[in-house]
């Protein structure tokens, strides 16, 4: 299997409220989409170790759209989390920085689409993350 991808970003707001931003359905739909021609019009959450992350993606369109599902693996509250899906796992680390919270997110790639465009779409929605937690 190909090393894992790593995308991260600074987000200017404390980890309580970060933490809660990445875990709370109603902050996921939020900023849940790469691209201002999606959107994420529901996710649920059971944050539990064997519990289920899922969130529906769809373009606003209404051409396209998918179920993002994930089962919890690992919890560690406001510091990380791991879950799998599809054979694959994401690690999402959070740690104090710069008065902020650092966000670290490693994932296993998958094999149909280049691993720039994984990375680049994952930095997107972490990118709408940081920038929708900054705002709450």
């Amino acid at each position: 299997m190909k090393e894992p991808i790593l995308i991260s970003t600074l987000v200017n707001q404390e980890i309580s409220k970060v933490w809660e931003a990445q875990t709370k359905p109603e902050h996921i739909t939020g900023w849940n989409f790469a691209h201002e021609s999606w959107h994420c019009p529901h996710a649920s959450v059971d944050l539990r170790v064997g519990g289920t992350y899922v969130a529906r993606m769809e373009a606003r369109d209404g051409s396209f759209g998918f179920d993002f599902e994930a089962v919890y693996t690992e919890i560690d509250p406001e510091k990380s989390f791991v879950y799998e899906f599809g054979g694959r796992r994401a690690h999402y680390r959070f740690s104090p920085q710069d008065g902020g919270t650092a966000v670290h997110i490693e994932f296993d790639p998958e094999t149909e689409n280049s691993i720039e465009d994984q990375r680049n779409g994952w930095q997107a929605i972490l990118n709408n993350f940081k920038d929708y937690c900054e705002t709450i």
